[in-house]
């Protein structure tokens, strides 16, 4: 029960933070804050107590039958993969809470509930294996996050939340289409509806039909990681949502969008993401340079921070199809450490701006000398950001490369000269928000205990990644080595 657990506490809390806002309005703070922290618990639970280096599929699991008569089951499973995703889920929601505590002021309950229920979203995407489930998952984190961005928003709040919304929604259409497609063929070639994961492995597709139904999960995956041209959602929605809304955006739903990828795309359909591997491996150098590019050209300090979201994700695009094990423990990697830095930068930003009450890069300048734990902090992890050696996003980005070299010389090139460039934009970034003389008079409060504590908790969680990743490697080498023995063609065998 304790999987069950990890979506229940988040959805009942929800519902509990939004009704005890009548009576008092730190009490859905505090309802969410202890909620997500059980939920942070039970995950290390599981860490600390299962075997990750022996054989068997899943750390943990539950299945019951729910609607028999379609072949729908309630089955949530665990194993390295998703374990790690599930701890940097809980870790950046309490992130999220202490970001809004200040921040939020009005229909507090509201916006509790909401991030909850996303965060619950989260997690059944990262734990479901029946194929509806997941489904159902990933369009529960829609609604929740339309409101996040609508209602506590900034100035853009209506078309970021439309167009974030339309995106999202449209692309899931494709792969309810592409599951509905996968789950009648199965049933054509064995005589069974199921719509459980383990069953549809292997299912016998024509060339032909494996590439389309192939192409409508990839699509709606590559709107949420994002994948040029399908990002264009992104900048606005980040830019416009609140601090804990940027914070969720950024390091938590664009994760899913890669463990889609990683979980459904490659193993389900290995011949087609063969056939794709070209295509894809262009898309991902396109967004690493793209994205590097736009983030230098940015001057609102959040957009900023947006754009550099489509570069890092590059790499974890790059790492999937690149299908060799140093690639795939790169991205798993770069998908953490990159939630962890970005989901960092957003809450300074977001501090930032409240303080000034503008993200004008040209309003800025000479802040080093008024808030110097603030800037100490954002130089830290724009540093992360450029990947700086001894922190997690260098190793991340280093072990996609060594992966994609063994695909494409050309495409490890053009993918290195995008790092080049992270190093302008950050760089660039520190220079005009915090260097220089303070010509505009600032005169501002430095970070505040709540804000140093979550500083003071990040900085040592990215140098970890840094300096001793192998716990992380670890945890997910088994659910790695699983995914590419259950693809019944896998892509390195047929590469060779």
């Amino acid at each position: 029960m304790i999987l069950v657990y990890l979506i229940g506490v988040l959805l009942i809390a929800g519902v509990v933070a939004w009704v005890a806002a009548r009576w008092n309005s730190q009490l859905p703070r505090w309802v969410s804050l202890v909620a997500i922290g059980v939920d942070l618990a039970l995950a290390v639970t599981i860490w600390g107590r299962g075997s990750v280096s022996d054989t068997k599929t899943w750390l943990d699991e539950i299945d019951w039958n729910w609607v028999p008569a379609f072949g729908i089951h309630f089955h949530l499973a665990v194993d390295g993969l998703s374990l790690l995703l599930l701890v940097l889920t809980f870790f950046l929601g309490i992130m999220s809470v202490l970001a809004s505590w200040t921040e939020i002021r009005e229909r507090v309950g509201f916006f509790h509930f909401n991030l909850l229920w996303v965060l619950a979203g989260i997690a059944g995407v990262f734990l479901a294996v029946d194929l509806f489930l997941f489904y159902f998952c990933w369009e529960l984190m829609l609604v929740p996050m339309y409101f996040l961005i609508l209602i506590w928003g900034h100035e853009r709040r209506v078309y970021a939340a439309v167009k974030f919304f339309l995106f999202t929604q449209l692309s899931g259409l494709l792969m309810l289409i592409a599951i509905l497609a996968l789950y009648f063929i199965h049933h054509q070639v064995t005589g069974v509806y199921t719509f459980e994961y383990s069953k549809l492995l292997g299912t016998q597709l024509s060339p032909h039909a494996e590439f389309w139904i192939m192409l409508g999960f990839f699509v709606a995956f590559s709107v949420k990681l994002p994948v040029v041209p399908l990002h264009t959602w992104l900048p606005d929605a980040h830019t416009q949502a609140s601090t804990a809304g940027s914070v969720i955006l950024a390091g938590l739903l664009l994760k899913t969008g890669g463990y889609g990828l990683l979980r459904f795309v490659v193993p389900l359909f290995p011949r087609a993401a063969h056939q794709f591997t070209p295509a894809a491996l262009v898309l991902a150098a396109i967004g690493i340079v793209y994205g590097a590019i736009m983030a230098f050209s940015q001057t609102d300090l959040k957009r900023l921070v947006a754009y550099t979201s489509v570069s890092h994700l590059g790499f974890v695009l790059l790492g999937i199809f690149s299908w060799n094990p140093l690639a795939l423990q790169g991205a798993i990697m770069t998908m953490i450490s990159h939630g962890l830095s970005t989901g960092a930068l957003f809450i300074l930003v977001g501090g930032l701006q409240e303080r000034l009450h503008t993200r004008d890069l040209d309003q800025m300048g000479g802040l080093w000398a008024v808030v110097p734990r603030l800037s100490g902090a954002a130089l830290f992890f724009s540093l992360g950001s450029l990947g700086l050696p001894g922190l997690g996003d260098f190793i991340g980005e280093f072990l996609v490369l060594l992966g994609s070299y063994r695909v494409s010389i050309a495409i490890t090139v053009v993918a290195s000269i995008g790092v080049l460039t992270s190093t302008f934009y950050a760089l660039r970034m520190v220079q005009r928000a915090f260097q220089g003389p303070n010509t505009h008079a600032w005169h501002i409060p430095d970070l505040n205990l709540q804000e140093a504590f979550m500083m003071a908790v990040m900085i040592p969680c990215l140098l970890w990644l840094g300096l001793y990743p192998q716990p992380v490697f670890n945890t997910s080498r088994p659910a790695l080595d699983h995914l590419q023995r259950e693809a019944q063609y896998p892509i390195a065998a047929l590469r060779r």
